[in-house]
Parts: structure tokens; sequence; C-alpha cells
């Protein structure tokens, strides 16, 4: 079977295998050969971490296009620059053997290779969704010009789109390439993290052809080694044997080091090349993430990648969780737990990348909720469970931007040509005519947009945002200063109460004293020091799933011991159980532990992060007055439970007045918006939506409570 695929390649992509000294193809790559060839459907091709699914794509659509037709033929669409940079080398040596030329356009890639694409358009494209935007708002004319013959576009990584506003962006995009386009192009994304059936369906919808959408799965399963340990502390800062335990685990492996933020992600990295240094041990000990410098990330790529004879530890965020190739890596650790199954995958997928090896994983702790969520995560990605897509089928708030980017991009636009731009494009079709254009109106009161005779432009405040860079990013960015010494650039960082003058930081895995900011032009100077603190960047906690919190219940009041934990990690597990142990829980889904104790009650909801904001949302409604404590999901009342429990009963959805209150708290706390870059310029009514749809989630809070179980102690 391998065989047949192999001979429906054309010659020069055989050649190509031939002298790469393959002994055969990957099974995904033999599955996507066999399908893409003889069709022009929609395919995503889901299997594991350096499996072969760039290959996969590319070696079928290099045998079937037609390079030598006018146009750029294949787009590939990525997250992150960096993986564009990454892909760009591996896409281009299997290019030569076409003679097919490809181009990178991305706000740091060379302006001589995109004046020649513009002189000659041909052969394939790497971009980011942002690009193509800027493309759209700034040069019009080159997306008709280069994008009008795509017979391809693959989306790498597409599981890092869905569910997010930059997803949902990217599917606008589709759409819009898709009109200017001279015939239907076939879509290939690549995914190591969709395994749920159930998750296909928003899968076929994000690419706009579900019917003509086929997945091709990879099962082949991957041994993965893992070990949980727990090391409690009651600071801020890292316990001193947990760091111990990481430098002699790892000192003689090439390691990547997961904390959950960049400050953490900074004091592992210099804590770390500091034993190394007292110990005599090597000093390759570096940091990655979106504040280290550019050209800092690049080299500890390449270093990394080309590290064959030395070993190393990056300690990074999820600027390394994505399929950068930075060669073999033999561990990954885990520092607390991840928020979310697909993200504990991505990191996994990490290590072990070679043909036939395990994959192995590290999983410290430092507090017993946190050791809990882990091994709630790690139970269920065990179960091949993954968080469902959450879908937001109104983006009141990116149609916003959208209307902005087609307004700017067409220098006038008649009401009729602008509303059928969007009624068309698949990405807003749950929103209505009338609706699209009251915000169109809403956009023109507030001087977004301006009316000139029959025609729309973009108005004076709307000019102020489309005519900066920041236009085409959805997520917010913070405002970060730029760190130098002696000209060197080092990396940026946000404004905190501990950027002050002598104060000492971490910073790229290492410690810095600052000796000057320069508030006009964001600027810090620094000179190395030899003690300091770990920079303050803002929250990078994510949504926990309900299906986690289940898992934890169910963890919590079972007798069960789990031998993949340390004796330390399995007494504080069983401490956890002891306080649970009262509580006769028969069903996760809907039996829940009500606790009193003295003059307290104390309520345990074990449900996902949004409908916990809309528990406290329906109980301030009920006149339930409470405590939240985040970290061990407890509700704190002073009531009896017969009385809890009744108002919770009582609770009625549908008089409940949410519009008006949420009007009321946006003019109070209008920060409760900052979820959404473009929220806030939307008419009130579709503020709250947003509201309804992004940062709560009633109807998921109305069948909880419709099927609640208190269990009392």
């Amino acid at each position: 079977m391998i065989q047949q695929s192999f001979d429906m390649l054309s010659p020069p992509i055989r050649k190509y295998i031939y002298e790469k000294g393959w002994g055969s193809l990957r099974p995904i790559q033999d599955a996507a050969i066999k399908r893409i060839i003889p069709t022009d459907n929609n395919y995503v091709l889901i299997s594991r971490t350096a499996s072969g699914k760039t290959e996969a794509a590319f070696l079928p659509i290099l045998s079937k296009v037609n390079f030598k037709e006018q146009g750029v033929k294949v787009l590939y669409i990525s997250p992150l620059i960096a993986l564009i940079n990454d892909q760009f080398l591996r896409v281009e040596k299997l290019c030569e053997y076409l003679d097919v030329p490809v181009t990178k356009w991305h706000g740091e890639a060379s302006k001589g290779a995109k004046d020649r694409l513009v002189k000659n358009p041909e052969g394939i494209v790497l971009i980011t969704p942002e690009s193509i935007e800027a493309m759209f708002v700034n040069k019009p004319y080159y997306i008709r010009h280069l994008f009008s013959n795509l017979e391809y576009i693959v989306i790498d990584e597409i599981h890092s789109f869905l569910g997010s506003d930059r997803g949902i962006q990217l599917q606008s995009l589709l759409n819009r390439l898709q009109r200017i386009n001279n015939k239907k192009f076939s879509i290939v994304g690549l995914s190591a993290t969709v395994s749920d059936v159930n998750q296909y369906v928003e899968l076929k919808e994000f690419l706009g052809n579900s019917e003509n959408t086929k997945i091709i799965r990879d099962t082949t399963p991957k041994p993965i080694n893992a070990v949980f340990k727990y090391f409690e502390t009651s600071t801020s800062e890292l316990p001193s044997l947990l760091l111990d335990d990481i430098y002699s685990r790892t000192r003689d492996r090439k390691t990547l080091i997961f904390p959950n933020a960049r400050g953490r992600v900074e004091e592992v990295a210099v804590k770390l090349k500091k034993t190394a240094n007292r110990l005599g041990g090597h000093t390759n000990y570096f940091s990655h993430h979106s504040s280290v410098d550019k050209e800092v990330r690049e080299y500890v790529e390449l270093f990394a990648k080309n590290s064959t004879g030395q070993n190393f530890c990056i300690s990074c965020t999820s600027t390394l969780e994505l399929g950068i190739d930075i060669g073999n890596v033999d561990e990954v650790v885990q520092i607390d737990a991840t928020h979310s199954i697909a993200s504990l995958i991505q990191r996994v997928g990490r290590s072990g990348r070679r043909e036939g090896k395990s994959s192995n994983l590290f999983l410290y702790a430092t507090d017993p909720w946190s050791l809990l969520q882990s091994l709630a995560c790690w139970l269920l990605y065990k179960e091949q469970y993954i968080e469902p897509i959450s879908v937001n089928k109104k983006p009141y708030d990116i149609l916003v931007h959208q209307i902005l980017s087609v307004v700017k991009g067409s220098s006038g636009i008649s009401l009729s040509e602008l509303t059928e731009q969007f009624t068309s494009n698949s990405t807003f079709s749950d929103i209505e005519y009338e609706v699209i254009i009251e915000i169109i109106n809403h956009l023109t009161a507030i001087d977004f947009l301006e009316k000139l005779g029959n025609e729309y432009i973009v108005g004076i405040e709307g000019e102020k945002l489309v005519n900066t860079k920041d236009f085409y990013i959805l997520f917010k960015t913070e405002i970060l200063f730029k760190v130098s010494n002696q000209g060197v650039k080092i990396g940026e960082l946000p404004l905190s109460p501990k950027i002050d003058i002598d104060e000492n930081i971490y910073l790229s895995a290492k410690i810095w004293k600052i000796k000057n900011i320069d508030f006009d032009t964001k600027k810090i100077e620094v000179i190395p020091a030899y003690d300091g603190d770990k920079p303050l960047f803002d929250s990078e906690g994510g949504l926990v799933s309900s299906k986690i919190k289940e898992k934890m219940l169910e963890i919590l009041t079972s007798d069960e011991k789990y031998d993949l934990l340390d004796s330390n990690g399995q007494l504080c597990i069983s401490d956890l159980q002891s306080d649970f142990v009262g509580f006769s829980i028969v069903d996760s889904m809907t039996d829940r532990p009500l606790r009193s104790s003295n003059e307290n009650l104390f309520f345990y909801p074990f449900i996902g992060s949004k409908i916990v904001e809309t528990l406290k949302f329906v109980f301030e409604k009920a006149n339930i007055s409470f405590d939240y404590y985040p970290l061990n999901d407890e509700f704190k009342m002073k009531m009896l439970s017969s009385e809890f429990i009744a108002r919770v009963k009582n609770i009625d959805f549908k008089i409940l007045d949410t519009n008006e209150y949420l009007h009321q708290l946006i003019k109070t706390s209008p920060e409760i918006l900052d979820f959404s870059k473009w929220g806030k310029f939307l008419p009130i009514q579709y503020q709250i939506e947003l509201l309804k749809n992004n940062y709560y989630d009633f109807e998921g809070c109305q069948h909880f409570l419709q099927n609640l179980n208190f269990i009392e102690n």
C-alpha cells in the first residue's frame, strides 16, 4: 500500500524521497497522498508531533499543482513568524527538486524577496494571518495580483486558531481570499491535538465547507514515560529542592521546561544556570518567551537544533509549544498544572521525536490543588480526552474589525456592497442582516466610519486605529519597554512596580540592574548584576474546562492510589482525599460537596471557569453573600445549608434581569470587556451579548444548577 502512494507522487518528489534516504512513508503521509492527489476536498491531517505532517501536506500538493501557471499557487498560513522561518527551510529544500520558488511574507521577511514576488507572482508563499490582513488593508491590489490563482491553502497548527478571536479573523480572511480567487481553492489543515471526534464538526465548519472537508487521523500510539513530583512552597519563589531536583534530572539531557508564566520562566533559567556554574555543569541554559529579543530567541532555536554533541535546557512558554523544529529533545518538564489538555499534549510531543523513542515528561507541582489538576489532566489525556472547541457563532466584535478592514481596503464602498461582503461570509452567517446594519450605523455615529454621498470611508476616529500596526492583531498587546545593555537589545518588559532605577531583574536567563528608564522612548538601560527578582508580567492564566474539574472531584472522592506520583505527591493527594472522605459522590457530573463547619458553609462546584463566573453572577442576584477562593474552587458563605440550597433551587433564569445588570457592570467596570480588543466599540446591547457568550455561560450554568445534587457531610 505504501508503494502505491509513492507511485502517485511526481518524479521530482520521488527523487527527493529517494535521495533523502527515507526507508518508507509515514502513515499520515501515505494516507494523505492517496486522498489529496485524486480529489479536491478540504482535509485536516491529525497526527502527533514530529510524525511528518508538513510533508504529508506538501508531497501530494507539489505533485498535483502545475506551478508553471501564472500566480502564487499555494499559501501556507502559520500562527507564528518563527514557525514560518523554520518551515521555510524544509519547504524550500523540497521545492528545489521542482524549481518552485518559496517566499516568506511577514514583517521581518526580506523586502527584496517580497518585491520579486510582486514583480512575478509564483510558487509558494508562507504568511501569517496578520500579514494577510495588512495586505487587504494597505495594498488590496497585491491581494488580487498575488492570490487570485490559489489552488491550495495549508494551515499549520490549525488547533491554535480554533475557538479564538484570531481564528475568527482567519476564517473571515479565508472567505475574503476565496472571494477574489478565480476558482475554488482547497484547504489542508495540520494538527497534533484534535482527537475527539465531536470536534470534527467545528473543524469542518472552520474551513467553511463541511460537506467537502474530510478528516485524516493517524492513531499510531506514542509511548510516554511520566513522573510526578511534589514540592510544597509557602513563598512566591520556587523551592530550592525542586530546582535542585530538576537540575540533577536534566543536566545530562536536552530539556524543555514549561513554567506557566514568563516571570517564572526567567526564574527557572537564571537559578538553574547559577546551580550549573556552582557545580561545574554545562552553561547552555536559556529562556525563551515573547519578551526575549527575537534575535536571541532565534539563536536559542538554532543552538538547540544543531546541538548534536551538547546538552541544553530551555525554560520557555508556549513559544516553543508549537511545531518549531529545535531538533531532538530528551525530556519535557512541566512546572505546575497546564490549563488545558491540548497544551499538555503539545508539550509532551516535543520530546521523543525520533522514531521508536518514548516521550519523557516530568510534572512538578508546588501546590496541592495544582498537583490535583495536573493529575486530572494526565488521566484525561490517557483517556484520549481533549477539551471541546468553544465556537463563537456571533462574533460581533470581530465583525467591527472586519468592517473597518474592508472599508479601509476599498477606499470607498456602498452600503449594499459592504453588507454583501458579510452576509456572504460564512464566518458571520449567524449574525442577522439588520444587526450588521445597526453596527455599521453605530460605527458611523462614533466617527469610526464616515458616509460621503453613497459610499462609506473610514472616519476620523477609525483612522486612529486602522493606521497602526496594532490594527492587524486581534489579541491585546502589552505596552512594552525595550531593554538594552550598551546598545545590545536584550528583550522587552511591561512596566510594573518592580521596574525602577537600581532594581535588579531577570531577563534572557541573566540578571540585570536597571540604570535608566526613558518613559518617552519606552527604553530601559541595564548592566549585568549578580542577584535579582523575576520580572512581573500580566497574568497568563487560562480557562479550565468542566471535564478537568469533574476529574479532580473523581480523584478526591476515591480511595485510589496513584503509583506515578512520588511519595510526597501521594501523601498530598491522600490529604486532599481525606478532606472529602465524608462525601458520597456517585456522579461527578451532578453531585457536589457542601460542607458545614462551625458557622461557615463551603460549596465546591468543580465546574469550568466560565460557569464559575456565571455562578458568582447568579449567586449575587439571589442575595447569596460569598467569598470565592479560586485556588481550591471554594465558595465560602455564612448561612445554613438548608437556606443556601433553597435559594439556589429558587434561582429562575427566566426572570433574571441579566441585561440590565450587565449594562450597569459595563458602565461601572468597563475593564470587564478587556478580553475583547474590539468589544468596547459595539452598541451596548452587543457588548452585553459579547459578555454573555465569551465571559459567562448562562446556558451551561442553568443546566448545571438544574441537575445539581448537593452532597452534605
